[in-house]
């Protein structure tokens, strides 16, 4: 569904194009821009391996228009929900958005570098997050702003360090990323996380893997984990239909936690 919306930030107004989605088999509704940044299954599988339980403070770093803050939300109850935006049309839609969906939810515009001092004083139980897949020195610019500024943004150890300065003591963090990034995230874990486990995410049987989840915890001191390559899709080759594997399925469409073993 296709709609032309305003979206109001302080004392500026633009208007764009939207399309209203729906994720977890419909039981949550996202607003979001028709041609910038779109959330899809990458968000839902960071909320899916979000380890919160009820009750817990939760922080999603960049959270867009809010997908993956909600669909945390949507499948543990009384969280207390907060995202940070530094887009204000997008932070705008995710106020909407959590409105719409009945979930109560802080979202905060602002950048990772300059965070409002009250935000700075709270601690969390989780973070989670989606940082930029793209090095901008390395890559060409996308043609709509509000995509390129979630495409390529701050740098990856930024983002952790900024993440492990809002948690609490054995506060997680979860994140999702290219696997041509590993090097350069646990790197910039060094000193600030522990007990990290990663969770390759492959296409296919036999195809390699191209993201990872990583849990990693504040002063955790447990063992490095490489788990064992999730498969998406069945069969070696695409077939009709999203063919995902029965796990997969009901994260997409149930909204299950992801079996983290």
């Amino acid at each position: 569904m296709r709609a032309d919306q305003g979206v109001n930030h302080g004392k500026c107004r633009s208007v764009v194009t939207v399309t209203e989605d729906d994720f977890l088999g419909g039981r949550l509704r996202i607003t979001q821009p028709a041609m910038g940044f779109r959330a899809g299954v990458d968000a839902v599988l960071l909320a899916a391996a979000c380890p919160a339980t009820s009750g817990a403070r939760v922080l999603e770093l960049g959270c867009g228009v809010g997908t993956a803050l909600l669909c945390v939300g949507t499948r543990v109850p009384a969280l207390h929900l907060t995202g940070v935006e530094v887009q204000p049309e997008y932070a705008d839609l995710a106020r909407q958005n959590a409105a719409a969906n009945g979930l109560p939810a802080t979202i905060v515009t602002a950048d990772l570098a300059a965070l409002p001092a009250d935000l700075r004083q709270m601690q969390f139980d989780c973070v989670l997050m989606n940082p930029p897949y793209y090095d901008r020195a390395r890559s060409t610019a996308a043609d709509d702003a509000g995509r390129d500024r979630a495409l390529a943004g701050a740098r990856m150890e930024d983002w952790i360090a900024t993440a492990a300065r809002r948690l609490a003591p054995r506060g997680q963090l979860t994140l999702i990323q290219r696997i041509t990034s590993l090097p350069e995230v646990l790197a910039a874990t060094q000193g600030k996380l522990g007990s990290i486990s990663i969770l390759p995410l492959a296409a296919r049987t036999g195809r390699t893997p191209e993201l990872f989840l990583m849990r990693a915890t504040k002063g955790g001191r447990a063992d490095f984990r490489l788990l064992a390559a999730r498969i998406m899709h069945s069969g070696a080759h695409h077939t009709q239909g999203a063919d995902y594997t029965d796990e997969i399925e009901g994260v997409l469409r149930r909204g299950d936690a992801l079996d983290w073993r």
